[in-house]
Protein backbone atom coordinates (compact mmCIF):
# COMPACT_ATOMS: atom_id res chain seq x y z
CA UNK A 1 0.00 0.00 0.00
CA UNK A 2 1.40 3.45 -1.29
CA UNK A 3 0.83 6.29 1.18
CA UNK A 4 1.27 9.57 -0.38
CA UNK A 5 4.33 11.76 1.54
CA UNK A 6 3.13 14.58 3.84
CA UNK A 7 3.39 17.88 2.57
CA UNK A 8 5.01 20.27 5.19
CA UNK A 9 3.44 23.72 5.22
CA UNK A 10 6.13 25.95 6.54
CA UNK A 11 4.56 28.74 8.81
CA UNK A 12 6.33 31.26 7.28
CA UNK A 13 4.56 30.86 3.87
CA UNK A 14 1.68 33.17 4.77
CA UNK A 15 4.14 35.87 5.00
CA UNK A 16 5.23 35.84 1.57
CA UNK A 17 4.50 38.64 -0.83
CA UNK A 18 2.15 38.07 -3.51
CA UNK A 19 3.24 38.29 -7.10
CA UNK A 20 4.22 41.52 -8.22
CA UNK A 21 3.06 43.08 -12.26
CA UNK A 22 6.90 44.46 -12.70
CA UNK A 23 5.24 46.99 -15.56
CA UNK A 24 2.50 48.11 -13.58
CA UNK A 25 4.99 49.32 -10.66
CA UNK A 26 6.96 50.90 -13.38
CA UNK A 27 4.30 52.82 -14.74
CA UNK A 28 3.22 54.07 -11.48
CA UNK A 29 6.84 54.89 -10.62
CA UNK A 30 6.69 56.97 -13.51
CA UNK A 31 3.41 58.51 -13.28
CA UNK A 32 3.50 59.60 -9.54
CA UNK A 33 6.86 59.98 -8.87
CA UNK A 34 8.57 60.14 -12.37
CA UNK A 35 10.96 57.41 -11.78
CA UNK A 36 11.80 55.40 -15.00
CA UNK A 37 12.84 52.69 -15.11
CA UNK A 38 14.34 51.17 -18.23
CA UNK A 39 16.27 47.71 -19.58
CA UNK A 40 18.84 48.55 -22.18
CA UNK A 41 17.30 45.06 -24.05
CA UNK A 42 14.02 45.83 -24.13
CA UNK A 43 12.81 45.07 -27.12
CA UNK A 44 10.02 48.10 -27.53
CA UNK A 45 13.15 50.27 -28.04
CA UNK A 46 14.97 50.67 -31.13
CA UNK A 47 18.76 50.96 -31.78
CA UNK A 48 19.25 55.09 -30.84
CA UNK A 49 16.75 54.68 -27.97
CA UNK A 50 18.75 51.65 -26.39
CA UNK A 51 22.33 53.27 -27.18
CA UNK A 52 20.58 56.20 -25.50
CA UNK A 53 20.09 54.96 -22.52
CA UNK A 54 23.05 53.12 -22.10
CA UNK A 55 24.99 56.19 -22.46
CA UNK A 56 22.81 58.37 -19.86
CA UNK A 57 23.62 55.06 -17.31
CA UNK A 58 27.08 55.65 -17.67
CA UNK A 59 26.77 59.05 -17.41
CA UNK A 60 24.98 58.86 -13.85
CA UNK A 61 26.38 55.64 -12.41
CA UNK A 62 29.73 54.69 -14.39
CA UNK A 63 30.64 52.21 -16.75
CA UNK A 64 29.97 48.56 -16.81
CA UNK A 65 31.71 46.68 -13.65
CA UNK A 66 32.34 42.87 -14.50
CA UNK A 67 32.57 40.16 -11.60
Amino acid sequence: MKVPAHQYRCPLGRLQPETTDLEAMKQRGWRDQHILVVNVTDERLDFIEREFIRRLGERLYGGVRHG
